[in-house]
């Protein structure tokens, strides 16, 4: 059983059924972790904030 590095609280997800990318949340500190591989488990914490917005660019096609 995994617990989280934070707070020492097991996580709560079936080891089994989970897959890569999945983002485990820690019931007792609010913790986000992704699954980054299956065998054996190994999480990676999930920064707060995510991805920066602003450094997407979108791009329009204009018809001529």
């Amino acid at each position: 059983m995994q617990v989280c590095p934070e707070c020492e609280n097991p996580l709560n997800f079936a080891e089994d059924e989970v897959e890569e990318g999945e983002v485990i949340l820690c019931d007792e500190c609010g913790s986000e972790y992704e699954v980054v591989n299956t065998d054996p488990i190994e999480l990676s914490k999930v920064e707060e904030g995510g991805y920066d917005e602003s450094a997407i660019a979108f791009t329009e096609d204009e018809e001529e």
